[in-house]
């Protein structure tokens, strides 16, 4: 791997995601961590690196964004789906034996009851406060300074930059630049990028059609809890 690769001296991460999985950002987050105790990892964010994707760039010793990168979102999303009425409708039923009264929590063929709100509302909040304590950790702050920030709420590379959530503003060139510095390389940089899986045309014409119903699988899926942002697309035309 780079980290262990001695020729390498420093490693761009390039990160361009809006999150996803909560157990997926604090594994990679925690890889970096332990990568940037033997070398330097530079961030390099693109057009979005939000909520479980500004997780993970916490870790990097530097972090380069655009001004107009999307970034921030701090925060931990819970979605369910609930088909009670649907179910009923078309003369759908499901019965439920379970070992405790929260065993079923999020079914989706029933409401949700109070007791099960507040503890998945305890849940929430605890994976909010490991959020929280991660980006402290990786970028050096206060807990209580991430935390005025921390409700969700996106922000620009711009933005975060005054919030010390970035150290600099940016392109990827700008990032290469950064990690040349703190290896000491003097002169033109070699880089050395990881071994892409070779596709075929064909995969890159249903790519899109097969994202979309991932996603719409994993809408329909059941209960979930992510760093993610689920935002609109954003652009200059």
């Amino acid at each position: 791997t780079f980290a262990k690769d001695k020729s390498i001296k420093a490693i761009i991460l390039r990160i361009d995601s809006p999150g996803g999985g909560v157990g997926a950002s604090q594994e990679i987050y925690r890889e970096l961590m332990r990568t940037r105790d033997k070398k330097k990892v530079v961030v390099s964010m693109g057009g979005t690196a939000a909520s479980g994707g500004y997780y993970i760039a916490s870790a990097g010793s530097s972090i380069v964004a655009n001004p107009g990168t999307i970034t921030g979102s701090i925060g931990v999303i819970m979605q369910y789906y609930q088909y009670r009425e649907l179910a009923e409708k078309i003369g759908f039923k499901t019965e439920v034996i379970k070992s405790g009264e929260f065993k079923d929590t999020g079914n989706p063929h029933r409401e949700i009851t109070e007791g099960e709100k507040k503890i998945l509302e305890t849940v929430i909040s605890d994976i909010q406060t490991q959020f929280i304590n991660d980006v402290a950790k990786g970028r050096n702050l206060d807990p209580e300074k991430i935390r005025e920030i921390a409700d969700g709420r996106i922000i620009t590379g711009a933005m975060a930059k005054e919030w010390g959530l970035v150290d600099q503003l940016g392109n990827f060139e700008d990032a290469v630049a950064a990690a040349k510095e703190y290896a000491g390389i003097e002169g033109e940089v070699n880089l050395v990028f990881p071994e892409k899986k070779r596709i075929s045309v064909f995969d890159l014409l249903r790519g899109e059609a097969a994202q979309s119903i991932y996603r719409m699988l994993r809408d329909i899926s059941g209960t979930r809890i992510e760093y993610r942002w689920d935002g609109f697309s954003s652009g200059i035309n």
